[in-house]
């Protein structure tokens, strides 16, 4: 039986809503997810239960990609 991952995606700043999915793997800080048509960066990634019967429930922080690419310009 593979592992079904539950994930609530909380999107930074709460300029997009988040969601949660069911996804096929364990989401990784670093990468990169698509949410409705934004592309967001992973920046956080926690575990909410410890994994039962095929499911695990994670918490994925989350912040927009654009909003990243400038981060320098806004703490300049």
């Amino acid at each position: 039986m593979s592992m079904i991952y539950k994930v609530s995606y909380v999107v930074l700043g709460g300029s997009y809503p988040g969601g949660i999915r069911n996804e096929q793997h364990l989401p990784r800080v670093g990468s990169t997810v698509k949410i409705g048509p934004r592309v967001f960066h992973i920046t956080e990634v926690h575990e909410m239960m410890a994994p039962r019967d095929g499911f695990q429930f994670v918490q994925a922080t989350v912040a927009p990609v654009d909003q990243l690419e400038h981060a320098d310009e806004d703490y300049w």
